[in-house]
């Protein structure tokens, strides 16, 4: 059977461009992941951090409702404990019913953010400890139950959101597992670290609850290009993100012809081991490596993350993998 393809996108700030450019990026690139036949499309929620300007992912998957026809949409994901889960609820009704059956709701504990901005959305220090809490309620709102007397999260419909749990760690694919529901693993967080633990937890520990065996998923980043040569040039970008973020230092996007050298020693130590995990090639060749994961994980499909500084060139890595498979 062939690999299945989703994507995951973070509406990623670039150096010469408008952040309100990345939001309609976006919405261009799912627009064309479908017309490639990919399956799902994810979007990301952080707050008050210069390099990822995706703050609302329900916003933006009511605008690709609009303007798609087939693909899954999804929120990957919506960090729960800055929310009401009722709230949540009843938006993923409303997107469910502007698109029947399509919507992902993929919930995560993590902030998104730095402590003071989490503290912004929520004034409750403790707000994460309740995370189990919160997805069992909303699971229940989701689901037409109704967890308060006389009260329902609508509108009501013949189709709901499918709930998944993200994470990048153990936590995450123990409550999945205890909730009987779908996980995702954030492969590109943690550069694959811990990965095939999670998802052997996962798996150990789940019961039957929302599905009725274990589905898991796990998101990659990954770039394609049409020489291997191209690739790597384009994957100078991320690299360089990449190390900003071991500095402490968040931004746009730099192009590649910018964002090269200047390492330390120790970074550019980091830099070749990033390089020798990087899923970076020709379609043909990023496609086995994905193949090869999914194989080793026991999965059939995987969510793919792309940065470039060219959404031109984030486009046809997209056009390359569908074309692979």
């Amino acid at each position: 059977m062939a690999l299945k393809l989703s994507v995951l996108d973070q509406s990623v700030a670039c150096v010469g461009r408008g952040q309100d450019e990345s939001i309609r990026n976006t919405v261009a690139l799912a627009e064309h992941c479908e017309a490639l036949g990919y399956n799902r499309f994810w979007l990301s929620e952080h707050h008050s951090l210069p390099t990822i300007v995706g703050t609302a992912p329900e916003v933006l998957m009511a605008a690709i409702a609009a303007r798609t026809q087939r693909i899954r949409i999804g929120s990957a994901g919506v960090m729960l404990p800055h929310y009401s889960p009722f709230k949540v609820a009843e938006q993923f009704r409303v997107l469910d019913a502007l698109a029947p059956g399509r919507i992902d709701l993929g919930v995560g504990r993590a902030p998104g953010s730095d402590q003071r901005t989490a503290l912004l959305l929520n004034p409750d220090p403790r707000s994460s400890q309740h995370f189990p809490q919160q997805v069992a309620q909303l699971s229940a709102w989701i689901s037409g139950e109704a967890v308060a007397e006389g009260v329902q999260a609508l509108p009501m419909s013949g189709t709901k959101p499918d709930l998944w749990m993200l994470g990048s760690s153990g936590y995450g694919a123990q409550l999945a597992g205890h909730f009987g529901m779908p996980y995702a693993f954030a492969h590109f967080i943690t550069d694959g670290e811990g990965t095939k633990e999670a998802l052997d937890l996962y798996r150990h520990t789940f019961k039957p609850g929302l599905i009725e065996k274990p589905h898991a998923t796990v998101c990659v980043w990954a770039l394609a290009a049409d020489t291997e040569e191209q690739a790597w040039h384009l994957f100078a970008s991320r690299e360089r993100a990449r190390v900003n973020r071991q500095r402490g230092q968040f931004g746009p996007l730099l192009p590649p012809d910018e964002a090269r050298g200047g390492y330390t020693a120790s970074e550019q130590a980091y830099v070749d081991d990033l390089r020798r995990k990087a899923m970076v090639g020709t379609g043909p060749q990023v496609l086995a490596k994905l193949q090869a994961l999914a194989d080793d994980l026991g999965i059939d499909e995987v969510v793919v993350i792309t940065w470039t500084w060219d959404p031109a060139a984030q486009r046809r890595s997209y056009e390359l993998l569908a074309k692979a498979v």
